[in-house]
């Protein structure tokens, strides 16, 4: 049965408030831009110490209006670097445990029959946000995972046969422990692709660790974090970075990457289309908050690790040999001839 999509807590500014429209970027905006997410990286790496480059990707995949996926062992700062994000940030966010006995409804929401007025009434759930933190996803079972991937490619959701809009800006940020297996389900290849990148925290080295013990000896940053931005003002960045120019040559080196992971004898499957068109709109944000108007090649070998690593699945001899997903990318970084970029290949004026 068709249905009309609904509003849903889209003008309840607990959800996000209205999707506006995109003003087109003005003068001066990309220097606005690279000023903003300056403050932004400044205020997650007061509380995330010690790891260079992990915010600049983070914060690239929110401007490319992709979803991040954070996997690493407990303890490293997976979902405090996710509320740094969120903190940054003035807009609703929702936060989700991700459990075994989860259901589906308890992500997207739920129809209330009200007495009163013999009507149903929509409560949404916690998915109505700008930024959703999903801790430890991969423990829900695969049924409640399902109920993300609507949301997280089409900024909808389906609720007893009625789409509900999404709030926009729309990121999920997910977490998941990749050494404790007891207890946990797998992402499956389709969800893993839907997350534009993969980062690992890691461990931060003696002078980090120092810092963040004096930091934290008597509190967290974490509590006395102020937003530095807000929702409508990512909206424009947004439409700012989707404007930027990248070149004919720059784009078949996106391909040329792509096609070569399907093509590894070390791979039994390699990236989709997906990740070359996300590959591409991660580079433009990465060039965008380095204050150009177009993408350099530089923008997709930076990237190419954490886009496209967690999309391949090795083939059995590369997997007992201890080979990994990320040396793989490098490697076809490495054999994967760089275009010479002419002049032409800027933004044309």
């Amino acid at each position: 049965m068709h249905t009309e999509p609904t509003t849903s807590g889209l003008s309840d500014p607990r959800y996000g408030g209205a999707a506006a429209a995109e003003p087109a970027p003005g003068p001066g905006a990309l220097d606005e831009l690279v000023e903003t997410m300056a403050r932004v990286r400044g205020a997650v790496e007061s509380v995330v110490t010690g790891r260079p480059g992990l915010a600049d990707i983070t914060l690239a995949v929110l401007l490319a209006e992709g979803h991040l996926l954070v996997e690493d062992v407990p303890g490293v700062g997976k979902t405090t670097l996710a509320k740094a994000v969120a903190r940054s940030i003035d807009c609703h966010v929702g936060r989700i445990q991700f459990t075994p006995d989860l259901l589906p409804s308890d992500l997207t929401g739920v129809n209330i029959f009200r007495t009163g007025s013999h009507e149903f009434e929509f409560r949404p759930g916690p998915v109505f946000s700008n930024i959703v933190i999903g801790d430890e996803i991969n423990r829900a079972s695969p049924k409640t995972q399902s109920a993300l991937l609507e949301c997280m490619e089409e900024g909808q959701t389906t609720v007893d046969g009625t789409t509900h809009q999404l709030p926009r800006p729309f990121l999920v940020v997910a977490t998941q422990n990749p050494v404790e297996m007891e207890g946990t389900y797998p992402l499956p290849e389709a969800q893993r692709d839907r997350f534009m990148a993969r980062i690992t925290v890691g461990y931060p080295d003696v002078d980090a660790e120092m810092l963040m013990l004096d930091r934290q000896e008597a509190t967290t940053p974490l509590a006395h974090l102020e937003a530095v931005t807000d929702g409508h003002t990512l909206l424009r960045f947004s439409a700012l970075v989707r404007s930027l120019y990248a070149s004919p040559s720059v784009k078949r080196y996106v391909v040329g990457l792509v096609g070569a992971t399907r093509e590894h004898p070390g791979l039994r499957l390699g990236a989709s289309p997906r990740a070359s068109l996300q590959l591409l709109r991660a580079a433009k944000a990465i060039a965008a908050m380095a204050g150009r108007d177009h993408v350099l090649p530089d923008d997709i070998q930076r990237l190419a690790r954490p886009v496209l690593a967690h999309r391949l699945i090795l083939t059995t001899e590369s997997r007992l040999g201890g080979v990994t997903p990320e040396t793989l990318v490098d490697e076809i970084v490495q054999r994967t001839p760089v275009p010479a970029l002419e002049p032409a290949d800027r933004r044309p004026y």
